[in-house]
């Protein structure tokens, strides 16, 4: 029984009214993008470099989204869900895939583009996350390397799920995924920084990787706070030399990170102050 309230193409689905085909690009390929955002106290958080980057996304895959429609649907969903379930914090899932089509990978074939809402209870994440820190490991599971996709939050999240799927340990919080050439790009489901004499660095995503508004939004604070900050290619060499590193998404915030493997890392000023003038 469906329990996640959805609004497929602006129309609510319920166990009995189920308009997803079993043709959608997006369940058959992964031919589609998505976003997930923060929704506190009923307003949805960075919604504006959300839908930036979500455009940004559809561009990259020819899809043709109407956003203004897609804009409107959400506003009343929103509306719709605040009422009935009165959230202090809950998750907005935004999806988009390319359509139906027939059997086969030419895109051509694809209907008008499919627009799901979904609206999800927020993470029951331990508040000693955020003060204290987390533990993480290295992945085993590498990302490989395609320009055309790097940088978009699209629907094939195999990656991840194999790399999500090494521990089953909840004292361990986040894993690490490299690339083919063995540099760090992300987390499983987060952005890393790491800080080196005072410099914040970030990794290259223009290989791979997903470029998180909560890392765009960390960049400019940085900035703004007169942190020297760049990407840059990382080894596990450099980041085992790090002073600092911490986590970012739109729904962890910043994570410091206590220890990776047997490494153990401070929670070091630049982490605080960065979690201090953070906003989301």
């Amino acid at each position: 029984m469906l329990t996640v309230p959805t609004w497929i193409n602006g129309c609510a689905i319920d166990s009995s009214n189920n308009q997803f085909s079993s043709l959608d690009r997006g369940l058959l390929y992964g031919d589609g993008v998505f976003e997930t955002i923060a929704v506190i106290k009923g307003k949805p958080q960075l919604l504006s470099h959300h839908f930036k980057r979500l455009e940004k996304a559809c561009d990259r895959l020819s899809i043709s989204v109407q956003l203004s429609l897609l804009k409107d649907e959400l506003g009343l969903f929103m509306s719709t869900c605040c009422q009935d379930q009165k959230p202090d914090k809950a998750i907005l899932k935004l999806i988009v895939t390319r359509g139906c089509g027939g059997r086969g990978y030419n895109p051509s074939t694809a209907t008008e583009p499919v627009r799901i809402l979904q609206w999800h209870d927020f993470p029951d994440y331990h508040k000693t996350f955020s003060l204290q820190g987390v533990s993480v490991i290295f992945c085993k599971t590498p990302l490989a390397k395609n320009p055309v996709l790097a940088g978009i939050k699209h629907l094939n999240r195999l990656e991840q799920v194999l790399a999500r799927g090494e521990w089953n340990n909840s004292a361990i919080q986040e894993g690490l995924m490299f690339d083919t050439d063995g540099h760090l790009v992300e987390g499983t489901m987060s952005n890393v920084f790491l800080v080196r004499q005072g410099v914040l660095l970030t990794p290259e995503l223009n290989q791979c990787g997903i470029e998180g508004v909560m890392r765009e939004h960390i960049i400019a604070l940085a900035k703004k706070l007169g942190i020297a900050c760049s990407s840059a290619t990382i080894s596990r060499a450099i980041l085992e030399k790090a002073d600092e590193v911490f986590l970012t998404n739109c729904v962890i915030g910043i994570w410091p990170v206590r220890k990776i493997n047997q490494m153990t890392y401070p929670l070091g000023p630049v982490t605080r102050l960065l979690q201090k003038n953070n906003e989301f």
